[in-house]
């Protein structure tokens, strides 16, 4: 497991609005295309947010629902359905690096950057991998809920019942979903790794989805069923396994307590006005003659 071979700076968990994750990520990726450092990150949606994939018809969203729930919608430069990001159920990594320190085939690129995801998850624990068999779409303007991918879906087993046994045998459902996308010689790649599942929200984000409640969560499982922790511990599993994994990159330094800069702070303010609070950005389909 060996890291690109660039200096390295891990930003811990920060609590912001969507559409300033969103700009974060685009200035992060900016940032290492410019020569700086190359930046592992994790962060928290605050307040609860939905995001939109970069081509996803605005009128899949119940726009009503998600402005009476103090719901924040944004559109993402990655592709896919729909995904609500809980404040606490959700926990959101992204990582930041020049283009040309990693695989040009997609596939590759992917199975590097989520190396480290894959690390934390089995420092807590529990037992999740790629997807590799078929599971079929349900409902495709969600991203939870349309076919798995190899790719960038990982799946977990059940954890274990009071006496020992299985709770969901080898039943394996979606524990996190990962995206990329190339911006300024830079590749961005964020994910969702799932704390906690609150299934009637996530639907809720919808407009009119044919699935319940129970019918998500037989796709969807969060590791607080998997395994007794609480958030935090979480947090710090995975920027550990963030940082321990950018340490094994060939004379690169890591820092583990790095911060944006003013100017870093003050550009995505800008895009956030120019984009990702912008209606034109979040409420017109990409490619249908609007943003």
């Amino acid at each position: 497991m060996t890291a690109p071979a660039v200096d390295w700076r891990l930003i811990r968990e920060e609590a912001r609005p969507g559409p300033m994750q969103m700009a974060l990520d685009e200035v992060a990726a900016e940032t290492a295309a410019a020569g700086g450092p190359a930046t592992l990150r994790t962060y928290r949606w605050e307040p609860s947010c939905l995001t939109l994939g970069r081509h996803q018809e605005p009128a899949t969203v119940d726009w009503a629902f998600c402005e009476r729930e103090g719901i924040d919608v944004t559109r993402r430069q990655t592709g896919g359905g729909g995904i609500y990001h809980d404040g606490r159920g959700d926990i959101a990594y992204s990582i930041a690096v020049p283009a040309e320190t990693v695989p040009g085939e997609l596939l590759d690129c992917y199975h590097l950057l989520c190396e480290p995801v894959l690390d934390a998850f089995d420092r807590l624990g529990i037992d999740a991998d790629y997807v590799d068999e078929p599971m079929p779409e349900l409902y495709r303007p969600a991203c939870y809920l349309r076919e798995l991918h190899p790719a960038h879906d990982v799946v977990a087993s059940g954890g274990a019942g009071a006496g020992g046994e299985r709770a969901d045998g080898d039943r394996r459902r979606k524990i996190a979903g990962n995206a990329q996308y190339r911006k300024r010689e830079a590749v961005i790649q964020h994910g969702s790794l799932t704390f906690a599942v609150d299934a009637a929200r996530h639907l809720g984000v919808f407009a009119d989805p044919p699935v319940t409640p129970e019918g998500f969560r037989e796709r969807v499982v969060g590791m607080d069923e998997l395994v007794d922790l609480d958030r935090a511990d979480a947090v710090a599993t995975v920027e550990s396994a963030l940082s321990d994994w950018a340490d094994t990159a060939p004379e690169a330094t890591v820092d583990v307590d790095g911060s944006w800069t003013d100017a870093e702070l003050e550009r995505a303010a800008e895009l956030v006005e120019e984009k990702y609070r912008d209606d034109e950005w979040i409420r017109t389909r990409p490619g249908s003659g609007g943003a």
